[in-house]
């Protein structure tokens, strides 16, 4: 700094010293008093701003107040910008995980519809083969029905095709004819019977 400052006196001294000989020279070679003051004032003007340059490069605090005062402006502008930065970073996270949400729901209600489907699929299937099962039954029962009508004697073909229409009377011999058994049964075991 010492030598930055050493360096630039000395570059102003040098103007300095050029604008006095200028000044100098004009004195010499000016042609009358108007020309010798504008000589005068241009000099003076070409002074000032020399003055006020060296002044401003010495003004060493100012210049570091300056300076802090710039630091501190980009600091600001740097931490905006920081905070900006998190903010998006944030909601760009955020949109990510809700996409990833939505992604989860929607294979979850997939697998869902999925499985309800094989359900529905495997209900039916087991409705299918139960009717079948009924249907083989059913056609196994005819046809037992079918043989025994044709294979039993015509008198009793009719007491069963009569006990078919109307099965409570039916029932009921059934009952009393089962009750005689049962009674004839135990009498035989309490006299020792078998």
């Amino acid at each position: 700094m010492t030598d930055e400052a050493a360096g630039g006196t000395g570059g102003e001294a040098a103007k300095a010293g050029a604008a006095k000989a200028g000044a100098a020279k004009a004195a010499g070679g000016a042609k009358g008093p108007e020309e010798l003051r504008r000589q005068i004032e241009q000099t003076r003007g070409e002074l000032g701003d020399t003055v006020a340059e060296l002044a401003g490069k010495a003004d060493v605090k100012g210049r570091a107040q300056a300076r802090a005062a710039d630091l501190k402006d980009k600091a600001g502008a740097m931490t905006v910008q920081l905070r900006s930065s998190a903010a998006q970073a944030g909601h760009a996270l955020q949109d990510r995980a809700t996409r990833a949400g939505h992604v989860v729901q929607d294979r979850a209600t997939q697998a869902g519809h999925v499985v309800q489907d094989r359900a529905t699929q495997a209900g039916h299937a087991v409705q299918d083969r139960a009717t079948h099962a009924g249907h083989t039954v059913q056609d196994k029962a005819t046809h037992a029905g079918h043989t025994v009508e044709h294979g039993v004697p015509r008198p009793v073909r009719t007491v069963v095709q009569a006990g078919l229409r109307h099965p409570r009377p039916v029932l009921i011999v059934g009952a009393a004819v089962g009750a005689v058994v049962a009674t004839e049964v135990l009498r035989r075991r309490r006299h020792g019977h078998h």
